[in-house]
């Protein structure tokens, strides 16, 4: 049998604690042999939000995921024109390798899947994990109506329950509040080295 890897896509914008614990989480839970972060180039859901310029978000992701041998980077989706459909990296990741693929979502980010372009090629390509998070929820009903076999592609697993957000982390860039320990000091230090966020244009509470 194969071995597996999760895939963990999102804009990272900028990546944080949130993020590597629920790929660890999806990891250890799932027997899994890696876990490659992928952020996206343009998310067509997310047309216009990204804040820093994909250069910075990989470069966050590499010193992000540093630390851990079992966590790989990928710059599948920044290296190729256009939006950044899921079915279209996994098409890419299925002919390149040998593993099965396991895509990782939040379960907010389960629930918007319906919407997602190609998706039943997604459940062709990939099993999916959703991973519980802080005030999210999911209608497993009305996903299954909606995407009718999803139920038997789909393993729930509960997350760490960490409620970061980037959004919140460019706000309190922006305003001059600290992010150490929502994030690992080599992205803090990066931020501030590159003055991102400063002037983020987020909403303040």
């Amino acid at each position: 049998m194969s071995s597996r890897i999760g895939i963990l896509g999102g804009t990272f914008d900028p990546i944080h604690y949130g993020h590597l614990a629920i790929a660890e989480e999806a990891r250890v839970a799932l027997h899994l042999s890696r876990v490659m972060v992928v952020p996206a180039g343009e998310q067509p859901l997310k047309a216009g939000r990204h804040v820093a310029s994909s250069a910075h978000r990989l470069a966050m992701a590499h010193l992000a995921c540093a630390g851990n041998p079992f966590f790989a980077v990928s710059a599948i989706e920044i290296e190729r024109a256009g939006p950044s459909y899921t079915a279209v990296t996994l098409q890419q990741l299925h002919d390149q390798l040998p593993d099965a693929l396991c895509l990782i979502l939040g379960v907010d980010a389960l629930a918007d899947l319906p919407r997602w372009r190609d998706v039943q090629r997604i459940l062709e390509l990939a099993s999916l994990v959703g991973v519980t998070r802080p005030g999210a929820t999911l209608d497993l009903v009305r996903l299954a109506r909606a995407l009718p076999g999803v139920l038997e592609r789909l393993t729930l697993i509960d997350g760490p329950r960490l409620d970061i957000s980037s959004s919140d982390l460019r706000r309190r860039v922006a305003a001059g509040k600290p992010i150490r320990y929502q994030t690992p000091d080599a992205v803090v230090d990066y931020i501030a080295q590159h003055g991102l966020y400063r002037h983020s244009g987020e909403p303040h509470p």
